[in-house]
């Protein structure tokens, strides 16, 4: 019955989804970039041999798994890569990724769907990232007897797996062959409902962004702006961040400079944070290495450089954490700054630990942020501490990757 109702569900979804696509960009890459998906998966070729298939809902979770995948490719080079994600978000970005084989939309989850989509892609193994638990492939790939595993996967007691009725919700979790976990409370929560294919692995992302860390290249404008300054980077910010650092801004000492890179960077949003900067301000697209240098703030109007550009900071701001939850904090502390974000980030485990060691600190008003800012500023010392405690808590956190490449190698073996 519950069954039913979760195929009723998917059919008014894409309905809706439908009816707002002519008004809506991203309802119409996701009705759009799903047309056809059949007949461009029978022209597909398959590459090599085997196929493994990664599926991420969106640009976050692909980067969560991208270590994984480069290591698969480096450990398996003559296997078929698949990438497929949810959302447009990851997959207008991601469309082009050199290492798959294959990138594109995953079908809506509906019996028929799945089924065509495994016979024509035929993977021989599958990773979902963290969060992803679409009933019908899951069902298919363990009646197909195709290892599923779940990746940097995290769970909370609040969630319907654990709840009294949460029965059809736990079976989907049945179709897993292995669950690579972040924590000890996801691995306690699990075995808590009989499930013992786990292993606490960590998380990819740690790995990810040491990776992004090494290979940053240098930026001259960004450098040539921040040289001999106190730099603050603010991040993935969201209007109820940029009411906050805007007024901090406004009358901050002259010595400190700003680099803002909002999560939107739709042109009305970005002149809507240039008007109500009373300091002098540039957009990136307008910069110069010569221009740059007598601006106190450089506001970011393209995609893609924020991970590279905190290593021009002192301290980080992660937006996020006055709306849904704070934004990857990781990508900033790799770099040894301390980071700094809003009140709901509850639900992330490494803002939780790393405001316990002491490399983060959150705020919950204006005051507060001000008051945080000013102190690490003038409080050289303090910053220091933290910056070491945010580097520290990158270093303790890596080799995910390894580890799971390595399980899931050894138990592959065993079953050929």
């Amino acid at each position: 019955m519950l069954t039913v109702f979760y195929t009723i569900v998917i059919h008014l979804f894409y309905l809706l989804v439908l009816v707002i696509s002519p008004f809506n960009k991203k309802a119409r890459l996701w009705i759009n970039g799903r047309k056809s998906w059949r007949k461009s998966l029978q022209k597909w070729q398959h590459t090599g041999s085997p196929t493994i298939w990664f599926h991420a809902a969106s640009l976050g979770e692909f980067e969560q798994g991208r270590p994984l995948m480069e290591a698969f490719k480096r450990q398996m080079p003559g296997s078929s890569l698949v990438v497929t994600f949810y959302s447009p978000s990851g997959f207008e970005i991601r469309k082009n990724y050199p290492e798959a084989d294959l990138v594109c939309y995953l079908p809506l989850d509906t019996p028929y769907n799945a089924r065509d989509f495994l016979s024509l892609v035929r993977p021989d193994m599958a990773f979902f990232i963290k969060y992803e638990f679409w009933h019908f492939y899951l069902k298919y790939l363990c009646r197909s007897a195709i290892p599923v595993y779940l990746v940097s996967g995290i769970f909370r007691p609040n969630q319907a797996f654990f709840r009294r009725v949460g029965q059809w919700s736990r079976k989907r979790l049945s179709f897993f062959t292995h669950f690579y976990l972040q924590d000890l409370n996801s691995c306690r929560l699990l075995n808590s409902i009989g499930l013992y294919n786990t292993t606490v692995a960590g998380d990819t992302r740690f790995d990810r962004v040491i990776t992004i860390a090494g290979l940053a290249a240098n930026n001259e404008i960004a450098g040539a702006f921040s040289q001999g300054t106190f730099c603050i980077v603010a991040g993935s910010t969201w209007p109820e961040d940029e009411e906050l650092l805007i007024m901090y801004i406004n009358s901050a000492d002259a010595a400190v400079r700003f680099i803002i890179v909002p999560h939107e960077i739709e042109m009305a949003h970005i002149n809507r944070i240039a008007s109500q900067l009373s300091k002098s301000h540039i957009l990136y697209s307008q910069a110069s290495v010569s221009n740059v240098r007598d601006k106190q703030v450089l506001i970011l109007d393209n995609i893609g450089m924020l991970s590279s550009l905190y290593r021009y900071g002192q301290l980080a701001y992660v937006g996020g954490g006055f709306g849904k939850g704070i934004h990857n904090i990781l990508e900033a502390a790799v770099y040894g700054i301390p980071v700094i974000f809003g009140p709901n980030f509850g639900k992330s485990r490494e803002a939780r630990e790393l405001t316990e060691s002491g490399g983060a600190f959150t705020v919950n008003s204006q005051h507060a942020l001000n008051e945080i800012f000013d102190r690490l500023f003038t409080n050289p010392g303090e910053r220091s501490q933290a910056a070491v405690q945010a580097k520290n808590y990158i270093n303790a956190n890596i080799g995910a990757t390894a580890r799971i490449v390595q399980h899931v190698l050894q138990n592959q073996s065993l079953r050929q």
